[in-house]
């Protein structure tokens, strides 16, 4: 007879979530996993098999986290003025206290080799890709853009918006609502 699970697997998730955000994927160990959890390695790869199934079940939490901006930019009928908007509120997001920790996935990309994680790869690149898909929508919303022109500047909304993750753990807020600003001046 199985045992029962003496845990509530979303909320082991979310520490877990935040340790990863915190620390990074590489320097996260299974030792750090059952600390933060508060459950043993056992149970975590009873229901997780490896770091790896932490580690992905955390990127589908941390989706359903950010869904609420993501569903702002979905729902905007204001193209640019919705995208911008996004960015704002990924700066509020990615603040915990007075400690900004960037984009789980953007920290993530950094850290990952390609060889050294490909399903972890793959599922972080779809993540990105949602998000630039959001952008494209929302730019199509002003039919003056030729369409080659939307897909320009989506791959730009998307490097700023990665730069801006990895900016926000650096500058102050006044400097990251510049870069804001600044990226939003030309579209």
């Amino acid at each position: 007879m199985a045992r029962k699970k003496q845990y509530i697997e979303e909320e082991v998730i979310e520490k877990a979530m935040h340790l990863f955000w915190r620390n990074g994927y590489e320097a996260t160990s299974v030792r750090m996993l059952e600390k933060e959890m508060g459950i043993n390695q056992f149970s975590i790869y009873s229901s997780f098999k490896n770091k790896q199934g932490v580690f992905l079940e955390s990127i589908k939490y941390y989706k359903k986290e950010i869904n609420s901006i993501k569903d702002t930019l979905r729902r905007s009928n204001n193209g640019i003025t919705g995208i911008k908007q996004y960015f704002y509120n990924f700066l509020d997001f990615s603040t915990e206290g007075t400690l900004c920790k960037g984009c789980l996935v953007t920290n993530s990309v950094n850290e990952i080799k390609d060889a050294a994680d490909l399903e972890v790869m793959i599922v972080l690149k779809q993540f990105a890709s949602e998000i630039r898909d959001l952008f494209v929508s929302n730019l199509e919303q002003d039919d003056q853009r030729a369409t080659i022109e939307i897909e320009k500047q989506a791959d730009f909304l998307m490097n700023s918006i990665l730069g801006l993750s990895i900016a926000s753990k650096v500058f102050n807020k006044n400097q990251l609502e510049n870069i804001i600003e600044v990226t939003f001046t030309n579209l």
